[in-house]
């Protein structure tokens, strides 16, 4: 506009076409001083524009290429699981389900259709896959053929009873766990083949009925069974088929006394319950011990029980115990 005396609008097209390297004809004649300023706009503008462009494509490609790697290696964490949880579903449920697995040490990947919660999972760190849990690919890369055991808990009981039956159609071995909302729905997923059925409202309403009726021993439960109390645990100990204990009886193990828990219950490999067994209880193999004691008492059982001879641990229990 200064140097040829043209108008706005032919200035600022005569520039654009400049940037863009079109190759159009000039609008009007330049002058020699018009054609330094057409130079000097090439060079300059041509090299800025690039850099501009350059710079955003840059930062989107690498950006796009950064979250390509960062699932892959996610895909390949999930194709390395073994003897681990599936978990449907990230809501309020699913959420508390996996911050007590990832507390307690447990291997587990969510698969999770919403996309609002899945940025939620890349926040909090966890495998995770994007998809419909009620179709066999997806379980399948969820590798359901490893898992241990699968908990659908998505809001709706229709999708729970088919990820429920897709999954027992692809691993029959499998333990199932779902969530029930409506009533009736229960009955259904066990037909699908669901190991254990759970409803939040009716634990819900119970607990609540429970604290006004048995204040003092829903506080005891709470304590006993909560991760944030030290002094006290509940746990469950599976007595391995190796472990020297089996065919002793509760007073002959010496957990009472030696190492200071209490027996509450034993469950057994057909899945019968014996509540405040007697001194006389005979351990067998694969049975389940309920043990009620501080946490450090529990480790040490714990490591008893895995080792396939205990002598020498209980003579040094004995020892300290006498000690003291």
């Amino acid at each position: 506009m200064y140097v040829e005396g043209w108008c706005f609008l032919d200035a600022v097209y005569m520039t654009v076409i400049t940037l863009g390297t079109v190759g159009f004809k000039e609008v009007h004649d330049l002058s020699d001083s018009g054609k330094i300023v057409t130079m000097l706009l090439i060079v300059v503008g041509v090299s800025v524009l690039g850099y501009i462009v350059g710079s955003l494509a840059q930062i989107m490609f690498e950006g796009q290429f950064q979250r390509i790697i960062g699932r892959k290696k996610v895909e390949k964490k999930i194709g390395e699981l073994k003897d681990h949880y599936i978990i449907c579903g990230f809501g309020r449920i699913g959420s508390l389900i996996c911050k007590e697995f990832k507390a307690n040490g447990l291997k587990f990947v969510i698969i999770e259709k919403n996309i609002e919660a899945a940025e939620r999972l890349d926040e909090d760190e966890y495998l995770y896959m994007k998809g419909d849990a009620t179709l066999d690919e997806t379980l399948l890369k969820a590798g359901i053929s490893r898992a241990k055991g699968l908990i659908s808990v998505v809001t709706s009981d229709t999708e729970n009873v088919y990820i429920t039956l897709t999954a027992r159609g692809l691993n029959p071995n499998l333990y199932i766990m779902a969530r029930s909302g409506e009533e009736g729905s229960d009955i259904k997923l066990k037909r699908a083949g669901a190991n254990k059925v759970v409803s939040p409202y009716t634990i819900g309403g119970n607990r609540m009925a429970q604290s006004i009726l048995r204040p003092n021993v829903v506080d005891f439960i709470e304590i006993a069974t909560g991760r944030e109390h030290l002094e006290l645990q509940m746990e469950e100990i599976s007595i391995p088929a190796h472990s020297a204990f089996v065919g002793e009886t509760l007073v002959s193990s010496g957990f009472r006394k030696e190492i200071g828990v209490i027996i509450v219950g034993i469950k057994d490999v057909h899945g019968k319950m014996v509540f405040n067994p007697h001194s006389q209880t005979k351990i067998d193999e694969r049975d389940t011990l309920i043990v009620l004691g501080d946490p450090t008492a529990i480790h040490k059982l714990e490591d008893l029980v895995a080792r396939t001879s205990s002598d020498e641990l209980i003579k040094k229990h004995r020892k300290d115990h006498n000690e003291k």
